[in-house]
């Protein structure tokens, strides 16, 4: 099986600086406010101090799952919603880009769709679209199988289309220039 992995300083110090602004960008994607962001992240790595020899080689999508758990343990102590943020113009960006979205739909018609959706939907879609993770990845932050992960994603995504579509459709504006005949 081979010696065990050194985890001393030095690794944790190189695991904090590949890592850290990953953890703050999901807090902040999950909390109104940037100082809460930076104190989950804190907590999240005092966990991964502790815990080191848990830590799997490819520790991104374990993190976020200690953060997606110290959230909810928060939450869940204050016996209320999370003041989960919007989806932003930024978060569309890489939607706009993909040759499945329709680049027309506006960022307030997707935060209507996406609150309509229910918490464990909402978050998968995160996972997938804003933390960048693969279907395996997310199951493990969520702590399920990969076959259970890529169903809740499958109607995740099913729903939230149900959603955009029930939207009232916007109006189109009239021209703003007119053409002019007579010249």
């Amino acid at each position: 099986m081979g010696p065990p992995k050194k985890r001393d300083e030095g690794w944790f110090t190189s695991l904090y600086r590949a890592d850290y602004a990953h953890i703050v960008r999901y807090g902040l994607r999950r909390l109104a406010d940037g100082d809460a962001a930076a104190e989950l992240a804190q907590e999240v790595f005092i966990v991964a101090w502790r815990r080191r020899t848990e830590v799997p080689d490819r520790s991104l999508p374990w993190l976020y799952g200690v953060a997606r758990r110290l959230l909810a343990n928060q939450w869940r102590s204050r016996r209320a919603a999370p003041d989960v943020l919007p989806i932003t113009d930024a978060d569309l960006t890489r939607v706009g880009h993909s040759s499945s979205a329709d680049v027309a739909v506006g960022v307030a018609d997707v935060r209507a769709a996406l609150t309509t959706l229910n918490d464990l939907d909402q978050e998968i879609l995160r996972l997938i679209g804003w933390e960048e993770l693969t279907v395996s990845e997310a199951a493990r932050v969520l702590g399920c199988t990969r076959a259970a992960a890529a169903v809740r994603l499958h109607r995740a995504r099913r729903r939230l289309t149900e959603a955009m579509s029930n939207q009232p459709t916007p109006r189109r504006r009239p021209a703003l220039v007119s053409v002019r005949e007579d010249l």
